[in-house]
């Protein structure tokens, strides 16, 4: 428990995050999942799913059985963009609306959502998408 990272913001996520996906960064998109406890101290980091270059499959049950599993209290969602475009695409808000929905009812929180390129992130809360 001493060694655990606290995430304050989107930066520090981002900080965790880009230490998860360096080697996926520019190759594959793959979508990955902050598990965090009611103290916002990280309880691991989970990859969802690997795909291909323009886009990759999110199933909701897997991020919320892992976030069960782990007694995660909240979640931030992250996934790569290839291209380095940091910008959402319908189908990345699409699915950051229905994961949010669906974790809701089960009362955990998904605080952010990032795209995570070499160059930087976007962050859904930080942008008032979330």
């Amino acid at each position: 428990k001493a060694e655990r990272h606290k995430v304050t913001g989107s930066h520090a996520a981002y900080e965790v995050l880009k230490l998860a996906f360096a080697d996926d960064l520019e190759f594959f998109e793959s979508f990955k999942i902050l598990l965090l406890n009611n103290a916002n101290e990280v309880l691991g980091i989970s990859t969802i799913s690997k795909g291909g270059i323009t886009g990759t499959i999110v199933d909701i049950r897997l991020i919320l059985s892992r976030a069960l599993a782990a007694n995660a209290t909240s979640l931030i969602l992250a996934h790569n963009h290839p291209s380095g475009n940091l910008r959402p695409s319908q189908a990345d808000e699409k699915i950051t609306a229905k994961i949010k929905k669906a974790a809701e009812y089960l009362d955990i929180k998904v605080l952010d959502h990032l795209i995570v390129t070499a160059e930087g992130f976007h962050s859904f809360a930080d942008n008032g998408q979330i």
